[in-house]
Order: C-alpha cells, then sequence, then structure tokens
C-alpha cells in the first residue's frame, strides 16, 4: 500500500508548470498534505486518482484507489444507494429475495451479500444513520453530502486513499465522527486539509514546497515547531552571512585605500630617487599587478561571501503576518452594539424565537450543526434581512458581514480602487502603506478583485471592511477560513487580534476560534439559541 511518484511534471494548457521532475513516496499511515493554496496539492492528488494526466514522469499506486475530491461528481437526482455504487446489489439482492434465481443476479451481488448491513454501520459511524437509501442527494446539506461521499470511499474498501479538504462544510459533529474514522484508518491515507485538529491526528506531514515534497514525523504541530527551528537557523545563518559581506567589502575597501597610499607614496620615493623612466616605469607596473592581484583575491572572497548570503537566503520562507492598529474599531466595555427579542425567521426558530445581545467588545462563536439558520441569524443580525417576527435594535456603529463567498468587493474593481471606495476621505499615500500591511505590493495592488486567490481577497475584504470609513464595531465573519491555506488562516487571526470591536464568527474550526480569543461560546440548534460556556 503505497503511493510512488517519479520524476513527475505537469503543466497546464498554456505551458504554465506546476510541477517539475517531482520525486515522492508515500508509504502506509496517515500522511497530511500541506502547502499554500495554488502550490499544487489538488493537482497532485488528481494526478494519483488518474483524473489527470502527468506530462512528464509516472505515478504508481500499489493497492485498491479510493479518491474523495474537494467538487463531488454527484447530480441532486441521485438516490444515496446510487452515489454509494451499491445500487445495482442491492437490485439484485431485492430480485434474489423475490424468488428471481437468474445468474446474472448472483454475478452481481458475489460476495456482497452482507453490503446493507455494512452500508448501515458505515452510514451511522458517520452520522448519517437516519438517511433512507433511496433518498435523493439534493434533499442532504453539503455536510451530509460529504460524509456520504466518504462512506461510498470507504464502503469499496481501499488500500490508498485520498481525501481533499474532507472537512468543508462538516459541522462539529460530522468533523469529530471524521476524525474517529480517519484514527481507525490502517491503509494509505493521504490528506489535504486546512484543518489543522485534524492534521494533528495525522502520522507525517508532507509539505509541497519550492517544488519537493518533504516528510515531518507527527502532526502538525510537531511539523510547525520543526519548521520555526529550521526558520530560527536560517536567519541566524542570513545574519551571519549579511556580516561575512559586510566584513569582507570593508576588508576590500581598506585594502583599496592602503594600496592607493602605498602607490602614492612610491611615486614620491621614484621622484626623489631620480631613477630612469625605464625602471620607474617597471616598478610602478610591479605595484598595480601586485595591487590588482589583493583587489581580484578581495573581490573574489566579497563574491564567496555574498554567494553565501543567497544561499541562507533560500532557507527563508516568505509567510509574512499581518500587523495592524485598529483604535477606530474599539467599543466601550458594556455598550449593547445589538439587541434581538424573539427572532423568528420562517420555521429556523422554535416557540418564541431566539434572544441575542452583544454588548461592548465581546468576541462571540456561534455554533451549531449545519441547517439550524447560524447564516440566516447573521444576516438578521446585520440587517439584510427582516426577521418574521420579534424585535431588533442596532448601535449607531457600522455592522460589517464577510460571507462565507467573500462577495462583499466588486470583482472588477482593482484592490486599490476597492480600498479608495471604501475609504475616500484617506490619503493616497496612506491607502497605499496600508495595502502594503496587508501585503499587497507593487502591481499586486492594481490586479482586480476577481483574479485574487482564496487568501488574497480574503486580505483586500478585511483592508476594506477594518479601514472603511466609519470603521465598523461589529464584525460578522461566516465560515471565514474555509478554502484558506494555513498561512492565509494566520493572517486572518494576526488581523482579528488587532480588532477592537465586537464580533461574532461561525465556525466549525475550534483552533481557529481558540486563537482569536473567543469568550463566549452560542450554540443554534433545534431552534434554540443557548450560552454553552465552551466549545
Amino acid at each position: 500500500m503505497s503511493i510512488v511518484c517519479s520524476h513527475l511534471s505537469f503543466s497546464w494548457l498554456d505551458d504554465t508548470p506546476v510541477f517539475q521532475d517531482l520525486s515522492a513516496t508515500v508509504g502506509s499511515g496517515r500522511t497530511g498534505l500541506v502547502a499554500p493554496n495554488g502550490a499544487g496539492k489538488t493537482t497532485l492528488l488528481k494526478l494519483i486518482a488518474g483524473t489527470l494526466r502527468p506530462t512528464g514522469g509516472s505515478v504508481t499506486v500499489d493497492g485498491v484507489l479510493g479518491y474523495l475530491p474537494q467538487e463531488l461528481p454527484f447530480t441532486a437526482a441521485l438516490t444515496v444507494a446510487e452515489v454509494l455504487g451499491i445500487a445495482p446489489v442491492l437490485a439484485a439482492l431485492r430480485a434474489v429475495e423475490s424468488g428471481d434465481a437468474s445468474e446474472e443476479h448472483f454475478t452481481t451481488i458475489g460476495t456482497d451479500w452482507d453490503v446493507e448491513e455494512r452500508t448501515r454501520a458505515q452510514l451511522d459511524r458517520l452520522g448519517l444513520g437516519d438517511v433512507a437509501l433511496d433518498r435523493r442527494l439534493g434533499t442532504l446539506s453539503g455536510g451530509q453530502a460529504v460524509s456520504l461521499g466518504l462512506a461510498g470511499q470507504l464502503l469499496a474498501r481501499p488500500d490508498v486513499l485520498l481525501l481533499d479538504e474532507p472537512t468543508n462544510n462538516l459541522d462539529r459533529d460530522a468533523r469529530r465522527r471524521l476524525a474517529a474514522v480517519l484514527d481507525d484508518w490502517s491503509g494509505c491515507l493521504l490528506l489535504v486539509s486546512h484543518d489543522r485538529a485534524l492534521l494533528d491526528r495525522v502520522d507525517r506531514i508532507a509539505e509541497l514546497h519550492r517544488g519537493e515534497i518533504r516528510f515531518f514525523g507527527g502532526g502538525f504541530t510537531a511539523y510547525t515547531e520543526a519548521v520555526a527551528a529550521e526558520q530560527e537557523a536560517a536567519e541566524r545563518s542570513v545574519r551571519t552571512a549579511e556580516q561575512e559581506v559586510r566584513r569582507e567589502k570593508r576588508e576590500m575597501q581598506q585594502a583599496r585605500e592602503r594600496a592607493a597610499r602605498r602607490a602614492s607614496t612610491a611615486a614620491r620615493n621614484v621622484k626623489d630617487a631620480g631613477l630612469p623612466k625605464i625602471l620607474a616605469g617597471a616598478r610602478q607596473r610591479r605595484a598595480q599587478e601586485s595591487a590588482g592581484k589583493a583587489d581580484g583575491t578581495h573581490a573574489a572572497r566579497v563574491s564567496a561571501a555574498q554567494a553565501r548570503l543567497d544561499e541562507a537566503e533560500q532557507g527563508l520562507r516568505d509567510e509574512q503576518r499581518i500587523v495592524l492598529e485598529l483604535p477606530g474599531t474599539r467599543v466601550p466595555a458594556g455598550r449593547t452594539v445589538f439587541a434581538g427579542e424573539g427572532i423568528r425567521v420562517r420555521d429556523l426558530f422554535a416557540g418564541r424565537g431566539v434572544d441575542l445581545t452583544i454588548r461592548g467588545p465581546e468576541r462571540i462563536a456561534l455554533t451549531g450543526p449545519n441547517g439550524a439558520g447560524k447564516s440566516t441569524l447573521m444576516r438578521v443580525v446585520q440587517g439584510e434581512l427582516e426577521p418574521d417576527a420579534g424585535t431588533v435594535s442596532r448601535a449607531d456603529g457600522r455592522i460589517a458581514y464577510l460571507s462565507q463567498r467573500l462577495d462583499l468587493l466588486d470583482p472588477d474593481r482593482t484592490v486599490a480602487e476597492s480600498l479608495a471606495a471604501a475609504a475616500p476621505a484617506m490619503p493616497p499615500s496612506r491607502r497605499m502603506h496600508l495595502l502594503a500591511r496587508f501585503l499587497f505590493r507593487g502591481a499586486r495592488i492594481h490586479l482586480p478583485v476577481g483574479a485574487l486567490s482564496g487568501g488574497e481577497r480574503l486580505r483586500a475584504t478585511l483592508a476594506c471592511v477594518l479601514f472603511a470609513e466609519p470603521a465598523p464595531q461589529l464584525l460578522l465573519l461566516d465560515e471565514p477560513t474555509n478554502n484558506l491555506d494555513l498561512v492565509s488562516i494566520g493572517q486572518l487571526e494576526s488581523a482579528l487580534a488587532a480588532y477592537e470591536g465586537a464580533f461574532v464568527v461561525v465556525s466549525h474550526d475550534e483552533r481557529f476560534l481558540a486563537e482569536i480569543g473567543v469568550g463566549r461560546w452560542l450554540r443554534l440548534a433545534d431552534g434554540h439559541l443557548r450560552d454553552t460556556g465552551a466549545p
């Protein structure tokens, strides 16, 4: 049970390279694959699964392969049994039970006489025990569809399993069930995920960095510690190399100055000694040759020192963090920024509705199962949606809402134009400086928002939201880490650390919620909103 990539290369149709001569072996056990968005994680999984063909090299899979992509290739009209791939076997079993002993039915069934029992057990394990096998996929939530796709892969009993962002759209309970399934996995697993809690449960981390794969023993925490130690060592090497370059340049300059002084002194001595011109010229040429050789030696030392500096800088990672000050977002303690009583929207909230009060700079996590109405409640708080019943009041400060789709900005505007629209009174030089703080520099500020990656779009949206006029005193974030790479999640955490207003965040990422200092936990389930006091 293994995956072997041998001198693997892949380029898109426009000849943009993704990999060049990539070689790696993934053996038995659970391996987490990490890299920034755009580095080629999903492409690599597709090459292993055979849905893409390499432009060079080869991929060999030892064992039966299972693959769960990010975008599930299912249509809403399919039944659960069809998605799981067991519909023909179930139909054959029903025919045999009704007395039809045709040989074709026995061929279809093979050894899968217990397929229904195994299926029900697998579905129950993934929290789908009440889902009927004839139910249509279109009636399931996004999280249920992901769990169903995983169940289908597990029922095929693969030796090698590829999972691409399997926690997207999963609520907290579904994530925990997935983690339990992977804890018991005994084959070869290659997992792409930005869920740090899940990545902490794997046996090793495979890092795709600069076109190569490196392996680190242990989970994500051990990996980050190892990378941090490497980064510290690289920074020390760079500092040492920089000092060496400065020293060699200084010594070269000093040698040149000494040679110039010697040449000047020698010229005076020759003149005073009254030597013939031919002898004086020969002596001067020897002095110049000697000085030239010395200068060449020092220049070679400077060049060698610069080469060592360049090599040391290759060990540095360009993973910058956002560092901000946001005093304009400050909310006094105790000030009520939102109050709602008896909020009801359609049939989402039970009984007399739900009550919600947000005071001061509270940091609130809103959790609950998929379909409970969390996004709907956020839209009510923001004012985008009027409740069918109940009363709401909002303070004078601005409320900013970042939806899951990150569609707040006009995709045709550039990053610079978007910030200018959000903060028209801000001087242009201040806007350029601010965008640099959000890691947009040079030509990047003139890119249209629609051309940005997920992480870049998040940073652009945050810049426009947090520095808009007036600054928001209540920030609503709906699944902000979905589809972000791990570096971008860290940058979001940095930005939120500087925010001084109140915020409500819907997220199933418990590590992220812990990092941003959540102090109040609300759970929306079965139409009721409760303070739980803890995750």
